[in-house]
């Protein structure tokens, strides 16, 4: 770690959370340099939704690799492109009776995060975006103008404007409706709120907090969305690719998003791949009107596509998502019962948040359950959050042996903080 405290810019996170040199990773275990095993419930930050190395994703890859196949070139066509929409279509679109275009961003979330913008302010000739309470959307300056987090926002260094920002589901606590409260803002003539571009959400907030928006809620502001002709944006980023236990977050509401972001988990396989999906009718571009050299980065799309054919040409992956995540949902309200429901736990499918309601609490837990070999991460607006992301082919035994450290590492936090 020397090279790296000594060397690395001060903005490096991660490697502080998790003091140690990673030499290797195979499924949900990593491997650190002094030989320690480590169960992984980060998954790259949702990235490796499929483990570390998957070895039948890895082995098209290789193959790709020993053909000679075009690595890189820029967006010009290839047997991965056309491989990789034409598989996409069949086996998730077409499916659920979804119609899209493709457009590959360059290789992360934001720069996805930024085209959908950018063609939602071209299409409607409008500048505002509707935003939501503790949304996160990226770190670059339209990305963070559309995320809630202070901490984020100020490393800006510039005002950061375009944005509207209004309660997310629950925000305003039970007794209130912030759907009722966005159509009456949107649709008073003197409310002060421009009408917007895009109305931009998630359906699970996840830097947020773990936040999960209701069925009801998410098709009212995909009506109200068309209701002020706005478009629609869903940002799958962290939550698609089957994370909430179906491929989009958004199958549970029925929606029609205009506009899907999608990043992360795409690649199948950790290797940087994002697009956008969008509908044929708003696909207003100009040719090159919205460009970048690492579009579509070929060694992805052909990762991507192996996890496609791998673990969605049926239902049975996303059943086995769905019973793994009610397995931790269960033992984690277990653990929250455990002492006295002081705690909240949030989620949907494989995605859960253990709302410690103070950073104090989290971090400490985090940081023991580190030495006990499972990295887990934080979030939340103070990182008050537990938040469990695990891979979803995570063995039921791994699973419950990283839930078993966590209960560990929350039990001693908790005696060293209240001490009899």
């Amino acid at each position: 770690m020397k090279t790296i405290e000594t060397l690395e810019s001060n903005v490096r996170a991660y490697s502080r959370s998790f003091p140690a040199v990673f030499n290797g990773a195979r499924g949900s275990i990593m491997f650190t340099e002094g030989g320690r095993k480590v169960i992984d419930f980060l998954s790259g930050a949702g990235t490796l939704n499929y483990g570390h190395n998957n070895q039948q994703i890895k082995a098209a890859i290789s193959d790709y690799l020993e053909s000679d196949g075009v690595v890189h070139g820029l967006d010009m066509a290839t047997p991965a492109k056309v491989e990789f929409m034409e598989t996409f279509s069949s086996v998730i679109l077409r499916e659920r009776n979804l119609s899209y275009r493709f457009q590959f961003t360059g290789p992360t979330g934001a720069n996805a995060v930024e085209a959908a913008l950018k063609l939602s302010r071209k299409i409607t000739g409008r500048h505002n975006v509707i935003s939501f309470t503790n949304g996160y959307h990226g770190q670059s300056l339209g990305a963070t103008a559309a995320s809630g987090n202070r901490f984020y926002r100020k490393a800006s260094g510039i005002p950061l404007s375009g944005t509207t920002f209004m309660p997310y589901d629950g925000y305003l606590g039970s007794s209130y409706s912030p759907a009722d409260y966005v159509r009456k803002v949107l649709m008073d003539e003197s409310s002060g709120t421009d009408l917007p571009a895009a109305i931009l959400v998630e359906t699970v907030q996840g830097e947020g907090g773990i936040n999960v928006a209701g069925k009801e809620w998410l098709q009212s502001m995909q009506a109200l969305a068309k209701e002020v002709g706005a478009i629609f944006i869903v940002d799958d980023i962290q939550m698609g690719c089957g994370r909430t236990g179906e491929f989009f977050s958004f199958e549970f509401a029925a929606l029609s998003p205009d506009i899907v972001v999608m990043s992360k988990s795409l690649s199948g396989y950790g290797l940087p791949l994002s697009m956008l999906l969008i509908k044929e009718a708003i696909d207003a571009w100009e040719p090159g009107e919205h460009t970048g050299t690492f579009r579509g980065n070929n060694l992805a799309l052909v990762s991507g596509k192996a996890a496609l054919d791998l673990y969605w040409r049926n239902q049975t992956f996303s059943q086995q998502i769905q019973r793994l995540g009610a397995f931790m949902r269960r033992r984690l309200d277990a653990i929250a019962h455990q002492h006295g429901n002081e705690f909240a736990v949030r989620g949907r499918g494989m995605v859960c948040g253990f709302d410690c309601k103070t950073s104090e609490i989290a971090e400490a837990t985090s940081r023991r359950a580190f030495v006990k070999g499972l990295i887990i991460e934080r979030c939340g607006p103070t990182d008050q959050v537990v938040k469990f992301l695990p891979a979803l082919t995570i063995a039921e035994e791994t699973l419950g042996q990283g839930l078993d450290i966590f209960e560990e590492s929350l039990t001693e936090t908790l005696k060293l903080a209240r001490p009899s």
